[in-house]
């Protein structure tokens, strides 16, 4: 055992079976990984105990040259400790949590007469800030309400309250277009703006309930005593608040403090957002991501994600929803899954934020690395059945006849997920004789194959049949009996409506679901959609050949010029076949006027 291996056993004898936080340092001293442990004894040793998995963890074992551990007096303390060291060391094998873009804040400035604006820089000297928004349309929605209920300034005029006294300002258009309420020229009083700001700062923190009930007590009172034009104009605000309460997302103001959590993953890219609830209403949000540096279960990157969000957004609420149960340990907080009412459309609400940040930074890497999203597509069709291999190239077959008549059949070509026209096949059946679309396909297939075998051309990774079970049969009867091939063959099962519903594979073939909105269902019904086109277009252009067929087609020594010169001339075959000779000779010349002649005579004759 060399040097360092006699270190490590021994450091593992040492280690007491208590709670705790340990650390892992490489030779230069250097902490290179942080984890918390309910048994410090047994969570270090199996590193070091059993084979390890996941490359990142070895490589991680193979850098270890010292241990250092802090026992701890329960898990929560552990938990705790854990967060702060990371963040102090930023070890490199652990997860590192980072914000994805600049959230907008709402902000109101600490001025004599305050302005409310968005901005995405937050300096707490210049206002007072509400936020983050998950959403910018979000932070829109309230700026909008609010200056629609309270005419607050909304210019950049340095303005001080003895300025205003001496009348050193003068209003501008928003105030002539009933935008602002002129406090400039003191059109309203210094009272009556700062309960514009009071209840400017109720909406923006989640009291727009409040405010609307507000409003309705007013707007009856003024109706009571028939003062009907201001109890008008007070409806006219209630009817604003209540459009908004509307269109954001209010649950029941029973619901007073909450964070809400959503978690999902693409490999070993991890994103976490959480919601924070005030009063029935979504105030703050904030999604951060993460990479997934060892084997960390999904339970303990959503504790991780809790308690960095938690700690960014200052929350202090002590109830979480969350999709599943985290490893983590709060002190006085209760942990929830929703399973009904207005928390569970709270957590599905975070579910679909997170799915959304995540598919919107998959799209911007998808456009730097296009090649990156096809094998994403591709490696979750074959994760999905279980294919040997990635499908790179896939083939998919489509008949396409009307009664057996003019019978055809396609092929199309992805390649990395995308349409290889180049590389489409046609093929007019040449052995089947009647109406056997399996026959069809089972001769397409082999001459499909046969004929890249024979230019030693690389084969398909993957087989598409359009149809079902029975096409699938037919292809492997091809593929696998007639031409001793092994390639995978996949079908595509329709519903009543004839639209795509599962994915076959295997043999007896299995049925796979997959979601309409998921990547790999588009991919296939693209792929079918294709070479049903394909077929149908092929198809068309045969019939269409057989439609313009005439006589004239069948006789030996009449080309397409003398065809049109012909048609051009006597209108129909039917006049040409009553022509004179002398008529044939003008227009065609002795030899093949009388020989045109000829052969019209000798049907009459027959």
């Amino acid at each position: 055992m060399s040097a360092r291996g006699e270190h490590i056993a021994l450091l593992l004898q040492r280690l007491p079976e208590q709670p705790g936080v340990y650390q892992y340092l490489n030779s230069e001293g250097t902490v290179i990984y942080v984890g918390k442990a309910k048994n410090l004894k047994r969570r270090v040793s199996s590193y070091f105990n059993k084979d390890q998995a996941s490359l990142k963890t070895r490589q991680l074992v193979a850098h270890i040259a010292d241990i250092k551990y802090v026992v701890v007096g329960s898990e929560q303390d552990a938990f705790l400790l854990e967060n702060n060291l990371i963040k102090q060391y930023q070890p490199h094998y652990n997860i590192l949590l980072k914000d994805g873009k600049s959230y907008p804040y709402i902000c109101i400035t600490r001025e004599a007469y305050p302005r409310i604006f968005k901005t995405r820089q937050k300096d707490k000297r210049g206002g007072e800030y509400f936020g983050p928004y998950s959403f910018a349309n979000a932070a829109d929605a309230v700026l909008e309400l609010i200056h629609k209920l309270y005419p607050v300034r909304t210019c950049n005029t340095p303005m001080t309250a003895e300025g205003v006294q001496k009348g050193k300002y003068k209003v501008c258009l928003k105030y002539h277009i009933k935008k602002c309420c002129g406090i400039c020229e003191q059109r309203v009083s210094a009272e009556q703006y700062d309960e514009y700001i009071r209840s400017a700062k109720q909406i923006i923190r989640g009291d727009a309930h409040e405010i609307s009930r507000q409003l309705m007590e007013q707007m009856q009172q003024l109706s009571a005593r028939m003062r009907y034009e201001e109890a008008e104009r007070v409806k006219q605000q209630y009817l604003l608040v209540e459009k908004f309460r509307s269109k954001t997302v209010v649950t029941n103001t029973s619901i007073s403090e909450l964070d809400v959590f959503g978690y999902d993953e693409q490999d070993d890219q991890i994103y976490i957002s959480m919601l924070h609830v005030h009063n029935g209403s979504i105030v703050q949000g904030r999604t951060l991501e993460c990479k997934r540096k060892l084997d960390e279960s999904k339970e303990e990157l959503l504790a991780q994600g809790i308690t960095a969000l938690r700690e960014l957004l200052e929350s202090t609420t002590k109830e979480i929803l969350v999709p599943f149960l985290p490893d983590f340990v709060g002190e006085d907080i209760r942990i929830n899954i929703a399973t009904s009412g207005d928390r569970k459309k709270l957590l599905a609400l975070a579910e679909q934020n997170v799915h959304q940040y995540k598919a919107d930074r998959l799209k911007q890497a998808d456009k730097l690395n296009p090649d990156q999203r096809a094998v994403r597509i591709l490696t979750e069709l074959q994760k999905l059945i279980g294919l040997p291999v990635l499908p790179m190239t896939i083939d998919a077959f489509d008949n396409s006849s009307i009664q057996g008549s003019s019978a055809v059949s396609a092929c199309v070509v992805f390649k990395k997920a995308k349409p290889s026209k180049s590389d489409y096949k046609r093929f007019e059946i040449k052995e089947v004789v009647g109406q056997d679309d399996y026959a069809n396909m089972r001769e397409v297939v082999r001459r499909r194959y046969q004929r890249m075998i024979d230019a030693g051309e690389k084969l398909p990774d993957l087989i598409v049949a359009d149809g079902g079970i029975g096409q699938m049969h037919a292809i492997r009867e091809a593929v696998e009996e007639q031409l001793g091939l092994s390639i995978p063959i996949a079908g595509l099962k329709k519903d009543d409506k004839h639209r795509t519903q599962t994915l076959l594979y295997g043999f007896p073939p299995m049925e796979f679901g997959m979601p309409v909105t998921s990547e790999t269902f588009r991919l296939l019904t693209h792929i079918q959609d294709e070479v049903h086109r394909f077929a149908i277009t092929y198809h068309k252009q045969k019939r269409s050949k057989q439609q313009i067929h005439s006589e004239l087609d069948d006789i030996q020594g009449v080309g397409p010029v003398i065809k049109k010169k012909i048609l051009q001339h006597f209108a129909s075959v039917r006049r040409a076949g009553s022509a004179e000779m002398t008529e044939w000779v003008d227009l065609l010349g002795t030899a093949k006027g009388t020989m045109l002649y000829e052969y019209f005579q000798s049907k009459i004759t027959r």
